[in-house]
């Protein structure tokens, strides 16, 4: 750790060098990236659908794999064949017509009051097409017309955009208010910001090992923010802290360096393994977002132990300028009264402190244990919405639903046999309502391949759905195809993905948090000499996670939100939530923890008994956790109102655990069961003691050494 001490040093006492190195090393990333360019993810599809695509890759078989777009006019009361009826369908079918360029057909269903209008799809369902069938809604009261097609309701992009947009003033205004103070909000708010613009920059060569999705810019966003923030907080808030003692403003930095900025370090690194943790699922979507933040968390902490002292020592108490009236002055323990008076009370009764705060999330984490998963769109952090219009439309033409597409390699002397197999699958699958004629059906230029399109009986995202892709892989194919020599199979599509991306993400999930836990353990017994701090650290953590867990099945999959938010839910889960929220979670409450557990170590290494030490630390820390804690749920609540569902889940699951964490977990039972245990929390057992000594804390000038103990005693 003294590397560390070193470079902060080295930038208080080369202030324009540190920063002249820093904005080469954003300017150089950013370069890259426009040498190398970014590479898109085309598929994050893994499994059998996976293994399907390449199939289709390697040997091109024609005609099923085109995409239709539709449109649909139904009426309760009158039959198609009424002049209203008529008119409302010739409506549609120019408009279509016209944004399309391709001709369209009509299609009349059985009970007549329902047209399905179908042309060759030129573009994403959405958009121009979307807007010109909602404006023949209009023009025909008492019709329901819609439509859908490929992309249908995809309009999450917009969304994350929005969002993005939002994230920087949200950040801002938290940031004022918590300092008082433009210069001291701006700092914290640039570090992010050139960590994440350095992060986007080096997305481009990493991109060239690992196709990135969409969704990784804005995840990158995110985390780089927030990391950024906690961190430029950690540095600001602590220099102010040694000025106010009396430091002269390079003095402070220098002590800054030594303890917050061995924090940061510590904090980082614990980040970082949350969110290696995505590389086990083995999924292109979650290594490219592990790839991401870790890159970004890496650029924030590297930013906070060297330019961030250069900037601060070049400001010294310009750090307070543009102070703003009657707004708070975010520094020591004195200017909040609030939190003392917590720890006070919570110290006075920590045994009923531990169990009511205790109680009240367990409370709200049993929920979770019934947790339904649904599966989700393939595309990570996009979502599809199904309108009303898209859902009569596939109840009264079913074979407009969501087909699966069956691969079928074979030799060149098992065609015919081939041909009689899939004219029995067909029949089977359509007497089973499995899937819906008409079977569209293309082959290969040598032959070898078939390709059949299978319209899914259900919605093509619900349970009907994926119990039709399960009867087609696990009954029908072996039924009818299984039996002949050199015959490889491989059922594909949007259905099948999403089967194939829940399997892989509930099977990863276990070995995700085994891998996280083990090495986060690993890092903070090091870090603190204690194997009880890393015990409870992750005890803690895992309880809030769950209770927010818990807050997301009775909101979403118990239906509040239809009551509390004014918006529908789909009574469940989306695949991808828990697993991206642990690790997201787990890595940023660490932050918090870390850096609340340093100041105490720290107290207790001068000399201070526990529980003097904890009202200490508690007291110096709650406002700079509050305020990062308020920044991130106010970003995360921004993904709450956006119209997307698997992203409203998101922002919603974040938010609330963020909220947890900051207060019910460190402002009671983490000073709780601190003071409980005493002494003990710094128990290390004899045959550890050969770990080295990376203590978060640096060299105290007034330090007090507190009483010597057994080296297998508490505190050992």
């Amino acid at each position: 750790m003294k590397i560390i001490s070193a470079v902060g040093r080295w930038s208080t006492r080369h202030p324009w060098q540190a920063i002249g190195l820093w904005l080469v090393f954003v300017i150089t990333a950013v370069g890259a990236s426009a040498v190398t360019g970014t590479k898109s993810l085309q598929s994050g599809t893994v499994g059998e659908s996976a293994r399907g695509y390449a199939l289709i890759d390697q040997y091109h078989p024609g005609g099923p794999d085109e995409q239709r777009d539709y449109g649909f006019v139904h009426s309760d009361s009158l039959a198609a064949s009424t002049p209203a009826f008529r008119a409302a369908v010739a409506d549609v079918r120019g408009r279509m017509e016209t944004v399309l360029g391709t001709p369209v057909t009509t299609t009349v269903s059985r009970d007549k009051h329902s047209v399905l209008l179908t042309a060759t799809a030129t573009q994403e369902f959405g958009g121009p097409l979307e807007t010109s069938l909602s404006v023949a809604a209009a023009a025909h009261p008492g019709f329901t017309i819609g439509g859908d097609g490929p992309g249908h309701g995809s309009n999450s992009s917009s969304d994350l955009t929005r969002a993005e947009r939002l994230a920087l003033p949200v950040t801002l205004l938290v940031l004022l208010i918590a300092f008082g103070a433009l210069v001291a909000a701006l700092v914290p708010m640039l570090l992010g910001l050139t960590a994440v613009i350095a992060t986007f920059g080096l997305l481009g060569p990493i991109s060239q090992l690992a196709p990135l999705d969409d969704s990784v810019k804005t995840v990158v966003l995110l985390i780089g923010m927030a990391v950024g923030v906690d961190y430029a907080l950690f540095y600001v808030i602590r220099s102010r802290e040694e000025r106010e003692r009396g430091a002269p403003s390079h003095e402070a930095l220098e002590r800054t360096a030594r303890t917050s900025g061995r924090t940061v370090v510590i904090a980082g690194v614990t980040v970082i393994i949350a969110m290696a943790g995505q590389f086990i699922i083995g999924s292109a979507i979650f290594t490219g977002i592990a790839a991401g933040t870790i890159a970004v968390v890496a650029c924030a902490v590297a930013g906070s132990v060297t330019v961030l002292p250069a900037v601060l020592e070049l400001l010294g108490p310009r750090i307070d300028a543009g102070r703003i009236p009657f707004l708070p002055h975010l520094s020591t323990a004195q200017d909040s009264r609030f939190w003392p008076a917590v720890v006070d009370r919570v110290l006075r009764r920590p045994v009923v402190s531990v169990l009511v705060a205790g109680g009240l999330l367990v409370a709200l984490a049993v929920p979770a244990l019934g947790m339904k998963i649904a599966e989700p769109d393939s595309d990570a952090l996009k979502s599809s919405s199904r309108t009303p219009a898209a859902t009569m439309l596939h109840a009264a033409f079913p074979g407009t639903s969501q087909p699966a597409l069956l691969v079928v390699v074979s030799p060149p002397n098992e065609s015919a046999r081939v041909r009689k197999g899939l004219t029995r699958l067909e029949r089977m699958a359509a007497a089973e309502g499995i899937a819906h004629p008409p079977f569209r059906t293309g082959r290969s230029p040598d032959g070898r391949a078939t390709l059949v399109q299978l319209p899914l009986t259900g919605l093509g995202d619900n349970a009907a759905s994926r119990n039709a892709v399960h009867a087609l892989r696990g009954r029908l194919i072996p039924a009818t195809l299984g039996g002949i020599p050199g015959v490889e199979t491989a059922v594909t599509g949007a259905t099948a993905e999403d089967v194939d991306f829940t399997h892989q993400v509930k099977h990863g999930m276990p070995y995700v948090i085994a891998f996280v836990l083990t090495l986060a353990f690993l890092v903070l017994l090091v870090a603190f000499r204690s194997i009880v701090v890393p015990l409870k650290a992750i005890a803690l953590n895992l309880l809030s996670v769950a209770a927010a867990y818990g807050v997301l099945v009775l909101v979403f999959q118990h239906h509040w939100a239809e009551s509390l938010l004014g918006f529908q839910s789909n009574g469940s889960i989306i695949a991808w939530l828990p697993l991206f929220l642990f690790v997201i979670l787990f890595g940023l409450s660490m932050d918090y923890h870390v850096f609340i557990l340093s100041r105490i170590r720290e107290s207790v290494d001068d000399g201070l008994p526990t529980e003097q030490a904890v009202r200490y630390g508690i007291a110096r820390t709650a406002g700079v956790v509050t305020s990062a804690a308020l920044v991130m749920v106010g970003v995360f609540s921004i993904f709450g109102t956006l119209s997307a569902l698997d992203v409203k889940e998101a922002g919603v699951g974040l938010a609330t655990a963020v909220l947890i964490d900051a207060t019910i977990v460190r402002g009671v039972l983490l000073p709780a069961s601190m003071t409980l245990l005493g002494d003990w929390n710094w128990y290390l057992p004899r045959w550890l003691q050969w770990l080295p000594r990376a203590s978060v804390h640096g060299p105290q000038a007034e330090r007090v050494e507190a009483p010597a103990l057994p080296a297998d005693s508490p505190g050992g």
